[in-house]
Formats: structure tokens, C-alpha cells, sequence
């Protein structure tokens, strides 16, 4: 995806709230990667309505700038993969199959978008789409050593060829992602997207899925009917959602998402469904 020429860039930073540099450099990119993981939920509310999810650069514009909605990481990734373009960075979108809580010997499909953002002195990663483990600042394309975030450490790895980026929660490192560094091209996230947003089989078809950094380091999400507020292994708050009502008034007050009071969410039968 390049950069159209009628992207809003003062539209998109206003959105998240940067009034910073706008050179290519590290500490822009950091920058952001932050306000953007800090500012724009991600969610998959549309897909739970039916609706389809477009990645032309103007919908996406539309919706998570204009509209001041969220998105999952098809939209994320390719408004962040926008806006780096249009600040003169060299990026490059990378897949990814997700990996968070489940085995290795499961194969997941490669339905994930990153970015690998170029530098003479190395390449770095970044990724404003992965739901409750979005980055919050880059990391280095480095292997094997723990990587500092705002938020949980990251590592990744590289196991007889195959690489994953992994999250620290407490003591542990879990898998979020295994990853290569082929180029995602455009054809490819409409592929991965469809099946996403469309396919009866995507996980984004039978639950709520919200997440938000903030920037108090902490994170707050909505999963599997449950509310959680958390710092890195840490629960603070956690409580069961029970009607849609209640549904409804947790995505507008943590996550700034406001819905008609008549709105339902699938799967019918979810108890913050009916």
C-alpha cells in the first residue's frame, strides 16, 4: 500500500493526539507507535454487526480517523503503514500467524499485519494491532535478548528458522505471534481479511474483541464476555459482562466507542448479547 496522495496527515496525528517532529527518525517512530496504541482501540465490533471490513486507504481513514472508531489489525497496521509513509519512512508490511494461548503443534492461519520500518543502522518492528499486546513503542529486529517496551518486555526468537515475538507476563514469556519477514503485499491482507472479517470459522466472529494500552502503563480489554483491567500479569480489576447495556456502556466509557442503546453484538445467545 503507498501512501494516496489525499491521506490527511494532520487529520490522522490530530486523531491520536502528536503534535511532535515529523523527521523519519527513531524516536518519531516511538513516538507515533505510542499515541497511536494509546488513542485508537483495537476492535472487531463491525465484524460482529456483519459488516464488512474495507482496507482501501480512504475507508480506513473514514473510520478509525474520521469516525473515531477502532479496528483490528488489517486497519491498524495499514493507517499506521499510511502515516509512516507519509512522514518519509521506508516500511515494509510483514505477516504473521497469531499465537497467543495456543500450542505449538497448532498451526493458526497467517492472518496478522505488522510493519518492519527501515533504518541504515537496522530495521525495526512495530505493530498497533495486536489487540491487548499492541506494541507500544518499536523494537529492534533482534534476536534472543529482552527487549524494553513502555509497556511488557518483548524478546524475539528464532527457533531452527522459525520466529516468534513474545510477551513477558511476570516470570514467563508467552508466544504472541510467529512471524516471517516476507513482504505482505496488498493481495495478501484482502485474502487474510476476508477470511477474518467474513469466515464463520474466525475467532473475530464469536466474541467481543477490545483492547487498549494506556498510558499509565497499563491495559485494558474486553474478551470472552470479560472486562479486565491490567498491568502486565498483574489483574487490577476483572469482572464478568452480563447484559448488553452493560456491554455497551463499558465500550463508551474505557474505550471511547459509542454505539446506539439499541445495539447488539454477536453471537446471539452471548449473555452481552441479549
Amino acid at each position: 500500500m503507498s501512501t494516496p496522495a489525499g491521506f490527511d496527515l494532520a487529520a490522522y496525528l490530530a486523531r491520536i493526539g502528536y503534535t511532535g517532529a515529523r523527521t523519519p527518525t527513531l524516536d518519531t517512530l516511538h513516538a507515533v507507535t505510542w499515541h497511536q496504541a494509546t488513542t485508537i482501540p483495537f476492535e472487531n465490533l463491525d465484524v460482529l454487526l456483519g459488516r464488512p471490513v474495507a482496507l482501501a486507504p480512504e475507508a480506513i481513514a473514514a473510520k478509525l480517523v474520521q469516525a473515531r472508531r477502532g479496528g483490528y489489525c488489517f486497519e491498524q497496521n495499514n493507517l499506521l503503514l499510511l502515516a509512516l509513509r507519509a512522514l518519509g519512512f521506508h516500511v515494509t508490511p510483514i505477516g504473521a500467524r497469531v499465537r497467543w494461548q495456543q500450542p505449538r503443534d497448532f498451526v493458526p492461519p497467517r492472518t496478522h499485519l505488522f510493519l518492519r520500518v527501515h533504518f541504515a543502522r537496522g530495521d525495526w518492528l512495530t505493530d498497533c494491532g495486536l489487540g491487548a499486546a499492541s506494541l507500544t513503542g518499536a523494537i529492534p529486529l533482534e534476536f534472543d535478548r529482552e527487549l524494553p517496551t513502555p509497556h511488557e518486555p518483548r524478546r524475539l526468537t528464532n527457533e531452527g528458522g522459525r520466529l516468534f515475538h513474545q510477551m513477558k507476563m511476570g516470570d514467563t514469556w508467552a508466544d504472541l505471534c510467529e512471524f516471517t519477514l516476507d513482504e505482505l503485499h496488498p493481495i495478501d491482507c484482502e485474502v487474510a481479511n476476508w477470511w477474518t472479517s467474513a469466515n464463520p470459522a474466525s475467532r473475530f466472529k464469536q466474541d467481543v474483541a477490545i483492547g487498549l494500552a494506556l498510558r499509565d502503563g497499563t491495559r485494558k480489554a474486553i474478551r470472552g464476555g470479560t472486562f479486565t483491567h491490567r498491568r502486565g500479569a498483574e489483574i487490577l480489576h476483572q469482572r464478568a459482562i452480563e447484559s448488553a447495556n452493560e456491554l455497551l456502556a463499558l465500550l463508551d466509557e474505557h474505550f471511547g466507542l459509542r454505539f446506539p442503546a439499541d445495539t447488539r453484538f454477536g453471537p446471539a445467545g452471548a449473555p452481552w448479547a441479549q
